[in-house]
């Protein structure tokens, strides 16, 4: 463990050290419950103010796991016609030796085509930075071939940080069983290298899509099927994911296949405006026995509110 330790780290300095770092954002498996950080247009179509939290700690029998933090609130407000919404994420890998933040402020108006469709779009406007710490790095002239690491290095390296402006956007269209929604981040592609030169985070593309199939209705709460896809590319990472959604009442629980990675386990509980999910990544590629997959817990509470005009009406999609 050791060993894979040391050569995960050593992967890591090369990269940071390098002035073309073609990075990828950090994932949560439950990405509908985090919404806006999915797709900004997704920002008030649950009409009353929502909050939620995820935590995702992956990979977490390899020593400096990657441990993701994120937030977001929203809400729809009539008088802009739309959603606004915040929208935060802290990522820390390594034991903190390479961190990432991000943070965005979205505007989503909205837009009644009939009773049962709506169109929105939406931009996102925020900061996002990327921090090292050099002091939690080994080099190899702290070394004794019999002792260990003993001695002071004589690297100049400093900690340091670089950040830039972010600007992202998405679309959802929402029909009466149906959705289908895309998003592009990092329009501008910021400069995250430590050294001169340049080193663009590449844009992000993401497609989703989905359906409610409604079974039935109680007191307790709708019963669902929800079968949904999700695409994303950025530089030449890809990604897709297959996977459905079944809820009785108070009770979720989910299955997904994320293409040549992982089968993933969710199952949740939804009762009295509070959501509560946990989902295991059970990982198939040659990690499987070593990275002990990722859990992922997310937390979220859906504020009561005077609900507007039947002209408007909450937007289907998941909440896992």
């Amino acid at each position: 463990m050791k060993h894979m330790y040391d050569t995960a780290m050593l992967c890591l300095i090369g990269t940071l050290l390098s002035t073309k770092i073609f990075a990828q954002d950090p994932e949560f498996t439950q990405f509908y419950a985090n919404p806006l950080y999915l797709n900004p247009a997704l920002a008030g179509n649950k009409i009353c103010t929502r909050v939620g939290l995820n935590y995702r700690a992956q990979w977490p029998n390899i020593h400096g796991t990657y441990n993701t933090i994120g937030f977001y609130i929203d809400k729809l407000v009539h008088q802009v016609k739309g959603g606004i919404g915040l929208v935060a994420m802290h990522d820390r890998a390594g034991k903190g030796t390479l961190n990432t933040t991000g943070i965005g402020l979205i505007y989503a108006p909205h837009i009644k085509i009939n009773r049962n469709t709506t169109w929105t779009t939406a931009i996102q406007a925020g900061y996002w930075q990327k921090s090292l710490n050099v002091e939690n790095l080994n080099f190899g002239d702290e070394i004794d071939p019999r002792r260990g690491y003993i001695f002071n290095t004589q690297e100049q390296l400093q900690s340091q940080a670089v950040g830039n402006f972010d600007l992202s956007a998405g679309t959802v269209l929402t029909m009466k069983h149906f959705f289908v929604g895309g998003a592009v981040h990092h329009i501008l592609e910021p400069n995250e290298s430590f050294l001169e030169g340049n080193s663009p985070l590449p844009r992000k593309y993401t497609v989703h899509a989905g359906g409610i199939i409604r079974t039935s209705k109680s007191h307790d709460g709708d019963s669902y099927i929800s079968p949904n896809i999700m695409y994303r590319q950025q530089g030449d990472f890809q990604q897709f994911n297959l996977g459905v959604y079944l809820k009785r009442e108070s009770i979720v629980g989910g299955l997904w296949y994320r293409g040549n990675d992982a089968f993933i386990v969710l199952l949740g509980i939804e009762k009295d405006r509070m959501r509560i999910g946990y989902s295991y990544d059970v990982t198939v590629s040659r990690l499987t026995n070593a990275s002990a997959g990722a859990h992922e817990i997310s937390l979220g509470y859906q504020f009561s509110c005077k609900m507007p005009s039947k002209k408007y009406r909450p937007g289907i999609c998941p909440s896992w």
